[in-house]
């Protein structure tokens, strides 16, 4: 099997679609350029056309509510933010309007929409384009959420995003985009909601969602040389997410630990923490350790964004203070 990028991977998803289904058009900011998009969708419009790959102006209200529009009406799009934070202009549309028109008319229409968004931190952007909002998304009803960690997901879940037929929010993370791995050339589709056994253990469960997925599997591999045998899950989506492989592993360990790069508070690791107490309780032989971002804004500062967002070494500290108790 071939190996390409997470980025490469997320280009092709999208080219076999829009090769694939005529329904199928991409929208949103900078769709035409490399700094927006990376190389995720590089040259797509001269592949497919700018009437099906559509660079927009910069207004996410409109041209999200625009895609709503075309997915009540049986058109498939696929909406791209490609940064997170500013999706929250979009808030109407995807909240009020995608996620609850099937609910208000009785499933009767559906919404097949697919909103990609990006998450971009770091290089001293500050708050303002540093945010992972997932949590606030997959607390709304009418929405899943997927948040693939390695390329062959990122292709996969996009191909699975766009099948399912409701409200889907693809969130990627530019921290990824080089990540290098097995990615099949067919059109495939990854199952939304079923996790990833990334690596078998016996002292700890590792939870981990998109980019914590992949720092998960790095502290496995340094835990492996200490003596102890991690557990690792890539959670892979957030609306639903697989509890039974999650608690599963987490009664037959004992021990867990989640980590997400959104903020602490009310975030994925408190949903999935608190779903291990109340339906693993009696099996934990310590309190679930959680790995997230401290509830502040993101700082500007390089040395201060090292302190503020975490790795695979906080990682490797929660294993230690969930094994040590």
């Amino acid at each position: 099997m071939r190996e390409i990028n997470y980025a490469q991977a997320i280009r092709e998803a999208h080219a076999q679609l829009l090769e694939n289904d005529p329904r199928v058009f991409v929208i949103g900011q900078g769709l035409w350029s490399p700094w927006y998009a990376g190389t995720s969708l590089k040259d797509l419009e001269k592949e497919f056309g700018r009437d099906r790959v559509i660079d927009s102006p910069v207004s996410e209200n409109a041209v999200t509510g625009a895609a709503v529009g075309a997915a009540l009406l049986g058109m498939r799009p696929i909406v791209f933010h490609p940064r997170m934070d500013f999706m929250l202009l979009a808030a109407d549309p995807i909240v009020n309007q995608a996620a609850n028109w099937s609910y208000m008319f009785s499933g009767k229409v559906s919404v097949p929409i697919v909103i990609r968004a990006s998450i971009n931190r770091g290089g001293e952007q500050g708050a303002q384009h540093s945010q992972a909002l997932q949590a606030v998304f997959m607390h709304t009803p009418g929405i899943k959420v997927v948040m693939p960690s390695q390329p062959r997901d990122a292709k996969g879940l996009l191909m699975a995003a766009v099948a399912d037929g409701n409200p889907v929010m693809y969130i990627d993370d530019r921290w990824l985009y080089e990540d290098v791995g097995d990615v099949p050339e067919i059109a495939f589709e990854t199952p939304i909601g079923k996790a990833d056994l990334c690596r078998s253990g016996s002292d700890v469960t590792i939870v981990g969602v998109s980019f914590m997925a992949r720092e998960a599997r790095r502290a496995a591999t340094q835990l492996q040389d200490e003596g102890i045998a991690a557990e690792v899950i890539d959670l892979r989506s957030l609306k639903p997410w697989d509890k039974e492989m999650v608690l599963e592993s987490v009664r037959k360990t004992g021990r867990a630990v989640v980590a997400d790069s959104g903020w602490y508070t009310a975030g994925a690791t408190a949903e999935i923490a608190a779903t291990i107490y109340s339906e693993a309780f009696h099996y934990l032989k310590s309190p679930v350790q959680r790995v997230a971002l401290p509830d502040t804004p993101a700082p500007c500062s390089r040395t201060q964004e090292e302190a503020y967002f975490p790795t695979a070494s906080h990682i490797v500290q929660a294993v230690h203070t969930a094994l040590s108790r």
